[in-house]
């Protein structure tokens, strides 16, 4: 799908409109600063959201999630804002003549983290169990952590179920390097990200390419960055992996993690295994605990793979 570009034009906000804890979340997504994008900001496919829920009641949307920082949801709110008056942040990535045929596609696309002209690209899947896509708290930090780092990032929203998915991470993929030039991101050594059903799509997309998906046949990731999961799939033509969990995840264990990481190894391929110790189930960035930081090491850990390819 080749990309028309367009710019979001809003007027530029007063400095008390920006967020604090007590905006509502419907407000939030009715903003219209966020449009069409504010209804993927929460997830909002799973339960109703009552109207005097405020952001510091974000986590009765995220079941699946821990650690859930107010000031980190702020962060990404202003910061989706303040981009959105000045630069397109959401693509979609179905054409209208495919949503119209298949209307599940319209709750699809990708927000777009930017970062410096010309760096490579990484694409963040958040997780939620399959049942919703938690990406306020486990792909959107982590985006602009990335973009700040002068990356490129994306975070993707997607179909619930998980072949479909599965599909549209492919589908994202093909995107970015169907539209790089006009996006001003590099295609080498790109990396998959995910937290929990979003980095079991990692992994699948890392081990078997976007064309096993329904994508186009493009490069495989140069590296994958994964939390806590249960994925045990792997292959000898894995990328370059990074794996963090918690040693009190009562989803994913942290065992299974650390021997896929112990296969890929076998395998000769560069992968790490990080246990954070006292950390339960999707920690997100882990600001407070023992895991705060880690996305900074698996920043370096890609940054050694791009390295790799450039010698």
């Amino acid at each position: 799908m080749l990309l028309t570009l367009f710019t979001l034009t809003m007027p530029l906000m007063a400095e008390n409109q920006l967020f604090s804890p007590n905006d509502s979340i419907l407000s939030i997504i009715n903003d219209p600063s966020f449009s069409p994008f504010g209804r993927f900001i929460f997830p909002t496919n799973r339960r109703h959201i009552d109207s005097s829920w405020t952001i510091e009641d974000t986590d009765r949307l995220l079941p699946y999630h821990s650690n859930i920082k107010v000031e980190t949801t702020i962060d990404v709110l202003n910061y989706l804002k303040e981009e959105s008056e000045k630069r397109t942040v959401f693509y979609d990535i179905y054409t209208e003549e495919e949503k119209a045929v298949d209307p599940s596609k319209r709750d699809t696309g990708l927000f777009f983290f930017k970062g410096n002209d010309g760096s490579p690209f990484a694409i963040i899947s958040a997780g939620g169990g399959f049942s919703y896509v938690g990406s306020i708290h486990e792909s959107f930090p982590h985006a602009i952590h990335i973009a700040r780092k002068g990356y490129n990032a994306f975070a993707i929203q997607y179909r619930t179920d998980a072949e479909d998915a599965m599909e549209d991470l492919a589908r994202a993929i093909s995107f970015v390097f169907d539209n790089a030039g006009i996006l001003g991101v590099s295609t080498d050594c790109y990396s998959l990200w995910g937290g929990s059903a979003g980095a079991r799509m990692a992994a699948y997309l890392g081990s078997y390419g976007s064309a096993a998906f329904y994508g186009d046949d493009c490069p495989r990731a140069g590296a994958v960055i994964m939390q806590y999961t249960g994925h045990s799939d792997y292959t000898a033509y894995d990328p370059a992996t990074f794996a963090i969990c918690g040693d009190n995840d009562y989803i994913a264990s942290w065992r299974i993690m650390k021997n896929r990481t112990n296969n890929l190894k076998r395998y000769g391929i560069d992968a790490e295994f990080h246990l954070a110790k006292g950390l339960s189930h999707g920690f997100g960035l882990g600001i407070g605990t023992h895991a705060e930081g880690w996305i900074d090491d698996a920043i370096d850990f890609w940054q050694r793979q791009i390295d790799k390819k450039e010698k």
